[in-house]
């Protein structure tokens, strides 16, 4: 259910916030579609000056590093020459190196604060971003060596300040690409096995590999040229470097071509003892290996002129631009105490600190803390800058002392606030004109009421409280028809879906018309699936999917029930008790492989088959229904064999929808979504694979079951010596839970040898034996630990002194038996489904 967002209510509250005539301006956290934005921008190389003016289409996104957006060149003035590559009526991608939210602001200028102790350099440096932009044009020229083409790195053309948000920015090529498309493969085993540089035989996701040689080899690359530490962006298994690379839909269908590596700007810095990723260990070592102890975007010069050198023709007319780099880069790392960098220079160095308060100042005018005025003053006055520079470590206080301090505007806006009721009315009106641009754009208010709150203001306090929820929730509880809508889609839309076929085909479209722009599917996959939609088999799974959707509730619903009945049932506990036994009940209820809602939906499954009396067209949702979390996916994979790209598109809706509430590793595009993928869909088309091939290979061995009897005695002998040790060592004999890791291993291999050493026995006729193991073996053990426990604690005599005996090794068996039986069937599937070795043999074992 999408959230509605007006353009012309947020201009409508910027309207009112100029309309209150307070002193400060306007607090604009990003721009809108539709706003026209006007900048001095200089070329990257050539360094040619400009004015450029652009329109925003599109708002893209943003993260750590900043916000993206898609702009429209409007006019371009260049009187210096013509600006490469920026052209009247082009769309470009301008990214501005602030972040949208305040959150990830504070989290990415905390960690740089700690790196380099100083305020995020692309944000407030010029240098920086200029630095930044002449490696990648470095890069790109080098990727016509290595890689074969300089459209393997995205154009980066002008930079700019942006003084509206206080911000530095770019303006690069716009990329008309996609992430990756998920593909089915029914082979992981191989293609876990697969490294760069292997060949491909047969191997499936084919995407995927290309995209993990493409970030390999332009690593390589970026290694070569010295950009070590720019290289982390595309580090493979830092899990979210995959969303930096795109691919030009130009390129398509061809999965191997097109690939362009188009974000350049890492948005956290790499302290040594906060890893954030697998691969960040060994950057980590690396770094230190070459006494880089905190890791942002430092760049080796000699290195790359050495290979500037070593190809000079590739880089013919970029002499200029390597001067200016090492210039930048200078003026760059001398703009910060960067202490693990500059080491004792620091105590000494009188120019460096000035080349620090010079810099600062700079920075603080872009991110206007400071007006002209003062910018003059402190060049001028080394002491007052000292004492400004300090002021900003003041903790909550700091920026607004310095503004205060820096910027006329904002001592008579406070000053008014002081000594004018009437001006401290407007500026709260101002104020909360600016807060709903926010909610709106985030979805708290509709434009609706929004215009109310303008109009009366005591309704924005009435929301006040319900702004620290989620925007959904602050929505939910505050919006009457939008809390109506939301119970609608949670509670009755799946029953619309399964009595309706025009809402199922309506949802259908919606999802293939997302996943189409999304580059989940192309243009002639979204037409197939259309012209499918109709077919009794789509319209059949589509109502199965509904029923799916019905039973997501059912396992919270149950637990939540259970919990509250179990703590009813014990009164004799306290709060703390009581809620730590209900997050237990929870908490189980979420890990079990089996549950409410999984059951309900193998039944449904099951009633199905007996209806209709075909078991063919739902042998795999059968299979799967029952277990949890992968039973949701249970019909889009059985409809791989009949709808594949619909089955693809739908596994891949699915399953990775959930994946984008985690932070960072969640990002669309990242590795996460695809792992996720891979195990909900692949991996089941994976195990049949293997049981295929293993029923293949057993087919021409002789059938055993004598085997069965030795592999459950033994299991029993297992545990009764472990009974007898744990006798030894304390005194009594074990309960199970004294002893659970055990438990669980013994009936787990034993009905897994049991099936591993079956032969040519069906799969069938395996299950079979290995329940039977895990059944008897709970039996025996039962009775064994019973009878211990009653010989060991009493004297021999007195062993069968009581019938009761008889009735307490039936009550243990009873709970030992299911509880074994369970452990029994996940050994068994563990045989099946594991890798057959290609020299391995079933009767060897």
């Amino acid at each position: 259910m999408g959230i509605e967002y007006s353009i012309k209510a947020c201009q409508m509250l910027g309207e009112h916030f100029r309309s209150q005539k307070i002193f400060r301006p306007q607090f604009i956290k990003r721009y809108d579609p539709g706003a026209e934005l006007s900048y001095e921008i200089k070329g990257v190389a050539p360094a040619r000056t400009g004015r450029i003016k652009l329109e925003v289409e599109k708002f893209v996104g943003g993260g750590y590093a900043g916000q993206v957006y898609k702009v429209k060149a409007l006019s371009v003035e260049a009187p210096e020459g013509p600006l490469e590559g920026l052209d009247v009526g082009h769309s470009y991608a301008m990214k501005i190196f602030i972040t949208p939210t305040g959150l990830a602001k504070l989290f990415r200028n905390f960690i740089y604060a700690i790196a380099f102790q100083g305020p995020f350099s692309f944000h407030v440096n010029p240098a920086a971003v200029r630095a930044g932009a002449l490696w990648q044009k470095f890069i790109r020229r080098g990727a016509r060596i290595r890689i074969g083409s300089e459209e393997a790195v995205v154009d980066i053309l002008a930079t700019f300040l942006d003084s509206a948000l206080g911000s530095c920015g770019e303006i690069s090529e716009w990329v008309e690409g996609r992430m990756w498309r998920f593909e089915a493969d029914d082979n992981l085993d191989a293609r876990l096995r697969w490294k760069v540089g292997d060949p491909d035989g047969e191997l499936g996701s084919i995407e995927y590999r290309a995209k993990r040689t493409f970030l390999k080899r332009l690593v390589q690359l970026m290694h070569e040229m010295g950009a070590f530490e720019l290289a982390r962006q595309y580090e493979w298994w830092t899990c979210k470097s995959q969303p930096n690379a795109l691919k030009r839909i130009a390129s398509d269908p061809d999965p191997a071509e097109g690939y362009v590596a188009v974000d350049f700007r890492a948005g956290l810095a790499l302290l040594p003892f906060i890893p954030m990723s697998p691969a960040d260990f060994k950057l980590i070592c690396k770094g230190i290996a070459r006494a880089s102890f905190v890791q942002f975007d430092r760049g080796n010069i000699d290195k790359l002129q050495s290979f500037v050198k070593t190809n000079s023709e590739a880089f013919a007319g970029m002499h200029e631009a390597m001067e200016e780099l090492k210039e930048t880069e200078k003026l760059y790392r001398d703009s910060l105490p960067d202490i693990t960098h500059h080491h004792f220079k620091l105590i000494y160095s009188s120019r460096l600190w000035s080349s620090i308060l010079k810099s600062s100042i700079k920075g603080w005018k872009i991110r206007n803390a400071i007006d002209e005025k003062t910018s003059n003053q402190l060049h001028k006055k080394r002491f007052a800058t000292l004492i400004f520079y300090f002021l900003g470590l003041i903790p909550f206080l700091g920026n607004f002392l310095r503004k205060l301090w820096g910027r006329e505007d904002y001592r008579k806006h406070y000053g008014r606030l002081l000594t004018s009721l009437d001006y401290f009315r407007r500026a709260v009106r101002a104020r909360i004109a600016e807060i709903l641009i926010n909610w709106h754009r985030g979805g708290r208010v509709d434009e609706k009421r929004a215009q109310k709150m303008i109009e009366h203001p005591a309704r924005f306090f009435g929301h006040l409280p319900l702004s620290v929820f989620p925007a959904k929730v602050h929505r939910f509880f505050s919006d009457r028809r939008f809390f109506v809508k939301s119970l609608d889609y949670i509670f009755i839309r799946p029953f619309r879906l399964y009595f309706k076929a025009e809402a199922r085909e309506r949802w259908l479209r919606e999802i293939v018309s997302r996943g189409q722009k999304s580059g989940m599917l192309n243009k002639q996959e979204a037409e197939h699936i259309e012209s499918q939609i109709k077919e009794p088999f789509i319209q059949k799974y589509l109502k199965s999917l509904a029923v799916h959707v019905c039973t997501i509730p059912v396992t919270q619903i149950v637990s939540v029930a259970v919990a509250f009945i179990y703590i009813k049932l014990h009164p004799e506990l306290s709060w703390q008790q009581a809620t730590l036994h209900a997050g237990i009940i929870l908490g189980l209820f979420q890990v079990t492989p089996v549950s409410p809602g999984s059951i309900v939906r193998g039944l449904y499954v099951s009633f199905l088959i007996f209806r209709e009396r075909n078991f063919k067209d739902y042998n795999i949702a059968f299979s799967l229904s029952f277990l949890k979390y992968i039973g949701y996916l249970a019909f889009p994979i059985q409809m791989a064999y009949r709808y594949p790209e619909l089955a693809r598109f739908m596994a891949g809706h699915w399953a990775t929808g959930a994946v984008h509430i985690v932070p960072v590793f969640g990002e669309r595009g990242a590795l996460l979504e695809h792992v996720i993928f891979d195990l909900f869909y692949n991996y089941p088309l994976n195990i049949r694979r293997r049981i295929r091939q293993r029923r293949e290979f057993r087919a021409a061995l002789k059938p055993r079951s004598w085997h069965v009897p030795l592999c459950m005695l033994a299991g029993a002998l297992v545990l009764a010596l472990a009974d007898v040790v744990y006798f030894n060592l304390t005194g009594r004999i074990p309960t199970l839970g004294d002893i659970w890791w055990l438990a669980i291993l013994v009936p787990v291999f034993a009905a897994a040898a049991v099936a591993a050493f079956a032969g040519g026995a069906s799969l069938s006729r395996r299950m079979k034996m290995g329940v039977l193991c895990g059944a008897l073996l709970g039996f025996l053990y039962a009775a064994s630990n019973t009878l211990l426990d009653s010989f060991l604690a009493q004297e021999g005599g007195e062993l069968f002194a009581s019938l009761h005996l008889l009735g307490q090794i039936g009550l243990t068996a009873l709970w030992r038996i299911f509880l074994f039986t369970i452990l029994a069937i996940i050994g068994v599937f563990i045989a099946e489904t594991r890798p057959l070795k290609p020299t391995s043999s079933v009767s060897s074992r």
